[in-house]
């Protein structure tokens, strides 16, 4: 009788949650339409080198992370989540026409760092609304079951990216007008998602070091990890790249995100509800065991076979790895000041990953693509042996 009833007493994960990982779906199908083929029309039509495709990728994913500081703060400010949460999803729509439109690298940076900036706005608070309505028995599984409806969309949208490629005659500017259309459902589904029960009260933290110090020791050890996770994994614009250097037709160049994200989808969610058991920092050393892994396929790979090996272990390092980190930034982050503490983790991460994907770039224009991959190996492996020392203490504190 023991058994049946300790099932009995696991929370459910909130409908709210669920709600907001098919926006996340849609929003991605979106994205990663654009995402997949948006190194190819730069480098090609637009003549841009990988040096300058590696700043746009590093400007943009670094501008995600650094907004979130202050959009955290602010949905802990006035204790509501859901309006940055609109905002930021709407601002992403609004400027995907952009992309088609571009007739320049200036056009499709400012259209890139725009969507780059609404994924900021709505991500730390999104964050923070998932932690704060997933109890934490199921903390876990909550940011995975988000993070893996996240990834499917990031594997139907390639999947439609190459189907419009092959029906429109590898016209990539018509594809990238129907990327719109997912983020207009995207945006139609969050206006009908209710607020939730319980509105935090107005929190404010002050943004200062001695404001910073109230998060914890524990959350400081964590955003030193995570800068040195940023720095071993640069923009996966380099392997759309890569696969384009080892031969893959420009039609189903897509199919490196596609193979990425379904791995990424697959074990997400698995990998969220083991953490809820298990170690969350033993699972998170098996994905940068994996990423070390893909670094090294994708620097000896001379074949298409090669390269998806490397992308799947890659996927598989980011499902293991993504929702894990948020569990443990929820787990040690005072309730109150959560979206602030999301905020400023990624903004660490941010400049991380800006400094990745710059250096990326001139290894690759100087020395090859190879010694990307090669660099980004020895990064994962610095990391590896990290985790142990800074999120020892992540597990004794459990935030409700």
């Amino acid at each position: 009788m023991t058994a049946p009833s300790t099932l009995q007493a696991r929370p459910a994960i909130p409908r709210t949650i669920w709600a907001l990982g098919f926006v996340s779906l849609f929003t991605d199908m979106s994205s990663e339409m654009v995402h997949g083929l948006l190194p190819v029309l730069l480098a090609g039509s637009l003549g841009a080198s990988a040096l300058v495709i590696g700043l746009i990728e590093g400007a943009a994913e670094a501008l995600v992370l650094i907004v979130k500081v202050f959009s955290g703060y602010i949905s802990d400010a006035i204790g509501r989540r859901k309006p940055l949460v609109l905002l930021g999803y709407g601002l992403a729509t609004v400027v995907k026409p952009l992309f088609p439109l571009a007739e320049s690298v200036a056009t499709v940076t400012t259209a890139r760092l725009l969507d780059r900036f609404g994924k900021g706005i709505r991500g730390a608070p999104r964050d923070a609304l998932v932690g704060d309505l997933a109890p934490p028995e199921v903390r876990g599984a909550a940011f995975g079951l988000r993070q893996s409806m996240d990834t499917v969309g990031a594997v139907l949208g390639p999947l439609l990216a190459i189907g419009l490629m092959w029906l429109l005659a590898d016209d990539i500017r018509a594809v990238l007008w129907w990327a719109v259309v997912p983020g207009i459902v995207a945006v139609l589904l969050l206006i009908r998602l209710p607020e939730p029960d319980h509105e935090r009260k107005p929190a404010r933290l002050p943004l200062t070091r001695a404001g910073l110090v109230r998060l914890g020791p524990a959350f400081a050890r964590l955003t030193a990890l995570g800068a040195f996770l940023s720095l071993a994994r640069f923009s996966e614009a380099f392997l759309v790249l890569r696969a384009a250097d080892v031969g893959v037709a420009v039609t189903y160049v897509p199919l490196v995100l596609v193979v990425m994200s379904a791995v990424y989808a697959l074990t997400a969610y698995p990998a969220g509800h083991l953490s809820d058991h298990r170690p969350r920092a033993a699972l998170l050393a098996a994905g940068m065991a994996m990423l070390v892994t893909a670094d090294v396929a994708l620097a000896l790979a001379h074949t298409p076979a090669g390269l998806f090996v490397g992308v799947a272990l890659w996927g598989l390092h980011m499902g293991l790895n993504q929702g894990i980190v948020a569990s443990m930034i929820a787990d040690v982050a005072p309730a109150e000041h959560r979206g602030t503490a999301f905020g400023v983790f990624n903004l660490v991460s941010g400049l991380a990953l800006l400094a990745a994907s710059v250096l990326a770039g001139w290894l690759w224009d100087r020395h090859g693509p190879a010694w990307t991959f090669w660099t980004g190996a020895g990064c994962s492996a610095l990391t590896l042996i990290l985790i142990p020392v800074l999120s020892s203490t992540s597990a004794k504190r459990i935030a409700r």
